[in-house]
């Protein structure tokens, strides 16, 4: 027998915030903190963007390297099952501001990450010339085809978000949506939600009061990801499979 769901479009938002390499940086007193409107700053510029690897090239370098090693040891939690489940019945469409892979490892199939992934490097020359990496460490004289130094696959302060119009055309196909943390506040992923069609459900996981604000129709579910999402999908899975 057909599934009815098939066609519907569940948009998982993973919104859980990630480590900001800046305020790593701050707590080694690499960096001037003073600017007024970003709250970020060296003593001669804005620090974002490449101006990171200008600060100190072998600390964000050895920052990342460790992330790496640390991923390996990590492994999916059952949030990231439900939604491989879920994928079973509609079609999941995942949008992460995280950078690791355990939505892929997962078996999720369909992942758009926001803010860059952990396992891919790029060139400093040449945005477009993207790396997955073999190993976890990057090191200083690691080079792209054309010659440049190799950084992290990461969208840094400041650095445009390439696929925020890509997640905004999945925005606005959805027919559901599971917000997982909440980034309701903070641009530009915030305004993605602007995007949503008109009364769809949407649905918030989150451990702390959320703050939902002219929204309508929101559904929190006050829990830890893992736990929110395998009690979320369980009851769309036992209604009969329905969104609403």
């Amino acid at each position: 027998m057909a599934n009815p769901n098939a066609e519907l479009s569940c948009v998982v938002f993973d919104a859980k915030e990630d480590i900001d390499i800046i305020q790593v940086l701050k707590a080694f007193h690499l960096v001037n903190f003073a600017h007024q409107e970003t709250g970020y700053s060296s003593p001669t510029k804005p620090l974002e963007g490449e101006n990171l690897m200008e600060v100190n090239k072998e600390l964000v370098l050895a920052f990342y390297n460790q992330r790496r090693k640390q991923l390996l040891d990590v492994e999916p939690n059952k949030g990231h099952r439900a939604l491989v489940r879920l994928e079973e019945h509609f079609n999941v469409e995942i949008i992460t501001q995280n950078v690791d892979d355990l939505h892929e490892r997962a078996g999720s199939s369909n992942v758009l990450h926001l803010h860059g992934e952990l396992k891919k490097v790029r060139s400093t020359i040449d945005p477009d010339l993207v790396y997955k990496m073999d190993g976890w460490e990057l090191k200083m004289g690691d080079h792209c085809a054309k010659g440049g130094q190799l950084r992290p696959h990461i969208v840094w302060f400041g650095e445009e978000v390439p696929n925020i119009q890509l997640a905004a055309k999945l925005f606005r196909s959805a027919d559901c949506l599971i917000i997982v943390g909440t980034s309701l506040n903070v641009y530009p992923a915030a305004g993605l939600i602007h995007d949503l069609k008109p009364n769809s459900p949407i649905y918030l996981v989150d451990p702390n009061e959320v703050n939902v604000g002219l929204l309508e129709g929101v559904r929190v579910i006050q829990s830890k990801a893992s736990e929110g999402l395998t009690k979320l999908v369980n009851e769309l899975l036992k209604n009969n499979l329905s969104l609403i």
